[in-house]
């Protein structure tokens, strides 16, 4: 194979007409690669034994290349995008979320949202690492949602599975956008107890956000909660407050 650059249109691939699309999409991932990013991606997904990120796999390409690589590939059948969110690269499943929420956006109708909608849930054992989630639940999920009946969430939010729960809190940031908080805070409020810290990051997280569009909603949510909330949770739910109001609710908690 013989490969190209040109700074105009990034990667030219030359000598492979007979391929499909997602297969030169994989090839252009695998090109961008670079061992020693994929080293560091390993240890700061976590992917040792036991942690969140166990056994995945890195090609070690930029977000930026990853974007861009997207942006080439938006078209794309979703039934391909279906088979990339099923690869055990990390790159491919993030890229084919950055191409779902890019034809999510683009879609015209609220069946074609559906679709995607469903693809996504359908597959929540893939969207299996914080980046994942935090790209495009609440473009895809919480857009979906927001005039809907939005008790799925609460189901996310119940699950045993960690990356069930994440994508349930992290879907209200939709709604966050728009002012309004309430299953914000009822997510929240039921995954207080929960014992992961990505859990704690998240809702303290959705948290802030509330609180920098409305501070007095926070505070009265913290004030019930506070004493008893993960520190950590609590630390990312404050970050955006005065000195003062900070060692007040950490002193106390």
């Amino acid at each position: 194979m013989e490969i190209q650059k040109n700074f105009k249109d990034n990667i030219i691939f030359t000598e492979m007409k007979d391929m499909q699309s997602i297969q030169l999409l994989i090839k252009e991932l695998e090109y961008f690669g670079s061992f020693e990013r994929a080293k560091h991606s390993l240890r700061f997904f976590k992917t040792g034994p036991g942690q969140y990120g166990e056994g995945d796999l890195f090609y070690g390409a930029t977000v930026p290349e990853i974007r861009s690589i997207a942006r080439k590939y938006k078209n794309i059948t979703l039934n391909d995008v279906q088979e990339l969110l099923h690869n055990k690269y990390h790159e491919c499943r993030l890229v084919a979320l950055m191409i779902l929420v890019e034809k999510y956006e683009k879609s015209k109708t609220d069946t074609e949202k559906k679709a995607i909608y469903e693809i996504y849930l359908k597959n929540t054992k893939y969207i299996n690492n914080w980046d994942l989630i935090d790209l495009s639940a609440h473009k895809i999920v919480g857009a979906y949602l927001y005039d809907k009946d939005r008790k799925r969430l609460y189901e996310l939010a119940k699950s045993k599975d960690l990356w069930k729960k994440r994508i349930s809190v992290i879907s209200t940031f939709y709604f966050i956008y728009r002012k309004d908080f309430n299953d914000s805070l009822k997510i929240s409020e039921i995954l207080l107890e929960d014992k992961h810290d990505l859990i704690h990051k998240a809702v303290g997280w959705m948290l802030r956000e509330v609180g920098k569009r409305n501070q007095n909603v926070e505070e009265k949510f913290l004030k019930q909660h506070y004493k008893t909330m993960p520190r950590t949770m609590l630390r990312y739910a404050i970050e955006k407050f005065d000195d003062k109001k900070k060692r007040f609710y950490m002193n106390k908690s």
